[in-house]
């Protein structure tokens, strides 16, 4: 592509060091794409004549055919995909296909096919994303009367139900939806015509090739073009926080199915036994996402890394911005699928889970707010339930086991209807604010939720 400018060829090992085609050989269909796009708009501009642009049409529409269908195998010992799309097009149609590079560098086509990857990769994501959303709202609705302990600090704090515990889920991953949208738009602009770094003379229209390519805009400074990776370092973050809030559940479920809680068994499907203890059920699943939102993390600091150095414009360090990003978006997207089909078809012991709330104290909170129905200043009403508390483990006694008696001791306006506030489903249904545990506000969650996912939009419609 270079030669005419070079007495020799580069050596075998600094040839081998800088051949990308391992990596950028999926982005075939794009780099063709965007050629045909550009062969079009040049011939829109009378820069090539139409006879020499449908040759050249029909030619790389004759080698995505032949790609697809595997009379053409990508070659491994060539360069990167644009050097095989451009030489195998030569072969088709001959000295022609030089004509394509009019107006057109590397640098301006490189970020043009990785543009046009990424928007395709993020609706397949969020494709993916939505799914497990849907999940989650299905579960949440099937265990609105399910209690279990609500945790702060990994100790037991109040009764929640796993209806609420799992939409507190569903609103995570819809932050990540609507980032994914927001990512879209900043990333949906053209970076054709921009050339090496500098435009052209050449009388090209850019508008024409960013319509065609479903672009919604042209990027307006032709360095910034070429040199912009942002849109691949934000498809990062948004992938590292989204692996992020995946391992947490995954955290979850992995504690969840250990026999000391015993809420959830995960089906065989998505575990693994042991080679030497017969009787091992382990979450190897949940396990791996949860190990590799470590990889999504690191991945994003390396794309930052590699940025934070550049000048303006084009480095070849930025070759590298593909391997940070196929490698996450292809554990990304099978991390989303297999939570989904884990959830879907996990098995709830909804009796442990009750049974795990009793004797926790965790309705300590709603005797306190007893008393302060009552009258009782609210950190009185604390220090005086406090105090009941300790009363109660120095004795071995359940809160609930407690009588009116023994509570009315403390506190002369305890009366009957305390007993009632001490039972963890009271806890839970009375807890009506309107981001609260009650069941009826949960189910109102659950149709705002639902009423999301009929607005969700897919990315680019």
């Amino acid at each position: 592509m270079w030669g005419g400018r070079f007495g020799k060829g580069p050596a075998p090992e600094a040839e081998d060091f800088t051949r990308s085609i391992h990596i950028d050989a999926r982005l075939w269909e794009q780099d063709i794409a965007g050629s045909l796009a550009h062969i079009r708009m040049l011939a829109a501009r009378g820069v090539v004549s139409p006879q020499e642009a449908n040759q050249i049409v029909q030619g790389l529409l004759d080698l995505k055919r032949a790609i697809e269908t595997g009379k053409v195998m990508i070659d491994p010992s060539v360069e990167d995909i644009h050097t095989f799309i451009e030489t195998k097009l030569r072969e088709k149609v001959g000295p022609v296909a030089g004509k394509l590079h009019t107006a057109r560098s590397r640098n301006d086509q490189v970020v043009t096919d990785l543009r046009l990857w990424t928007r395709d990769a993020l609706q397949d994501v969020q494709l993916s994303l939505h799914m497990l959303q849907q999940t989650l709202i299905d579960l949440a609705e099937e265990h609105l009367q399910t209690l279990m302990p609500g945790l702060t600090h990994q100790q037991h704090a109040q009764p929640v139900t796993l209806a609420h515990h799992l939409m507190a889920y569903f609103w995570m991953l819809e932050r990540d939806h609507e980032r994914l949208s927001q990512s879209h738009h900043r990333m949906n602009l053209s970076p054709l015509g921009a050339g090496a770094l500098a435009g052209t003379s050449i009388p090209i229209d850019p508008i024409i090739t960013a319509s065609e390519l479903q672009f919604n805009d042209v990027i307006p400074n032709s360095m910034d073009a070429v040199s912009d990776r942002d849109f691949v370092a934000e498809t990062l973050f948004v992938y590292a926080l989204m692996m992020t809030h995946l391992s947490r559940l995954a955290q979850e479920l992995i504690l969840w199915s250990a026999p000391e809680y015993g809420f959830v068994e995960l089906d065989d499907s998505y575990t693994t036994g042991s080679s030497l203890m017969p009787q091992k059920k382990n979450p190897d699943v949940m396990e791996l996402i949860r190990g590799r939102s470590a990889r999504a993390i690191g991945n994003l600091t390396a794309m930052l890394t590699t940025l934070k150095g550049l000048t303006l414009t084009y480095h070849r360090d930025l070759q590298d911005d593909k391997t940070i990003l196929f490698e996450t978006h292809d554990f990304m997207l099978p991390a989303l699928n297999l939570t989904n089909s884990v959830l879907s078809s996990a098995v709830w012991n909804t009796e442990r889970m009750r049974q795990a709330v009793i004797g926790d104290y965790s309705t300590a909170t709603e005797l306190a707010n007893y008393l302060v129905t009552k009258g009782v200043p609210f950190r009185e009403a604390h220090k005086l339930t406090g105090q009941i508390v300790l009363s109660c483990v120095q004795q071995g006694k359940p809160l609930e086991a407690l009588t009116v008696e023994e509570l009315s001791a403390y506190h002369k306006t305890i009366g009957e209807d305390v007993l009632q506030a001490l039972q963890p489903e009271h806890a839970v249904a009375s807890s009506l604010s309107q981001t609260g545990t009650a069941p009826l506000v949960v189910q109102a969650q659950i149709e705002l939720a639902r009423e999301t996912l009929k607005n969700h939009r897919r990315l680019g419609g």
